[in-house]
């Protein structure tokens, strides 16, 4: 899982910085859908970063984490590539964060 770790990580990163696009409506996109991919994208960071780093404490963990999420939104902001910053999207990010650690608590758990 180290390994997925920083592939996860820099594509992650990538997606959260590059320019933004017009986006065009489909049936399955709704009002908040955005807050939804960030809660998700970084439940996986969470979980991938726990399995890579099982020992690690909960509080360097939430520091790290919540890191990576205030750098990526002010570099939107600041990259001017028609991003944004948003703080909800940090709150997403946050509790995104904290479901993957504690499913991969929950799992590690489970197996023992």
């Amino acid at each position: 899982m180290s390994k997925v770790l920083p592939i996860y990580w820099a594509f992650l990163t990538y997606m959260l910085l590059k320019p933004g696009q017009e986006n065009h409506e489909y049936w399955f996109m709704f009002n908040g859908i955005d807050k939804l991919l960030h809660l998700s994208i970084f439940a996986a960071l969470g979980f991938f970063f726990m399995a890579a780093f099982p020992k690690i404490r909960l509080y360097y963990f939430i520091q790290i984490m919540l890191l990576y999420a205030f750098l990526t939104e002010i570099l939107q902001e600041e990259m001017g590539l028609g991003r944004s910053m948003e703080t909800l999207d940090i709150v997403a990010d946050t509790i995104g964060c904290l479901i993957g650690y504690y499913a991969y608590k929950l799992i590690v758990k489970k197996k023992i």
